[in-house]
């Protein structure tokens, strides 16, 4: 067997063990499901390059969720996915058996809805993209390449004569709710 199939398989069987023993017991830790850790390259790093988004040095993933955590240690990565753990413990009404698929959730698109032609506009005219998926949650950090929003508030202020700065998540809702009251003043 080669190694690239082992890799491919350990996962795998990582979540069948844990899958069955999750039938010892009906309240799950984060310990009883299938956890990989591994080492990541920051492909920034190799072109000598450091910017905004750094890829930390460990990430932890629970196998089939989307659920992970990352840091600069194995010890970081570990306890950034135990936080997000608990708060999908405490979000969700019940957690789902360890080792199975756990489907892919979408944030809420209610606040984008309200302003959907805006949204249209807004992506053409200041990300320069024709279509994307954006949510409530979705920001301009979700598009920027540098450092800093700036360049997007001040293309922003020109098209649509509206100060957003005062947004430093650059959320793109709460972005698209001033810009569209101000065209109702």
């Amino acid at each position: 067997m080669t190694f690239k199939l082992q890799l491919r398989l350990y996962p795998r069987l990582l979540a069948g063990w844990k899958f069955l023993l999750s039938f010892r017991k009906k309240d799950w830790s984060l310990e009883d499901y299938p956890i990989l850790l591994r080492r990541q390259s920051d492909s920034s790093q190799q072109l000598g390059k450091t910017g905004r988004w750094t890829l930390p040095a460990y990430e932890a993933r629970i196998v089939n969720w989307t659920l992970s955590g990352s840091g600069d240690t194995a010890a970081a990565a570990m306890e950034s996915l135990r936080e997000r753990f608990n708060h999908a413990r405490e979000s969700r009404s019940s957690m789902p058996r360890p080792g199975t698929r756990v489907p892919l959730e979408f944030a809420s698109r209610e606040r984008i809805a309200e302003y959907s032609g805006l949204a249209d506009e807004f992506l053409h005219s200041v990300l320069g993209h024709g279509e994307a998926w954006i949510s409530d949650e979705s920001s301009l950090w979700d598009f920027a390449l540098g450092d800093s929003l700036d360049d997007y508030y001040a293309k922003i202020s020109a098209l649509y004569n509206v100060d957003v700065s005062d947004i430093p998540d650059g959320n793109l809702a709460s972005i698209l709710e001033r810009i569209a009251q101000s065209r109702k003043m």
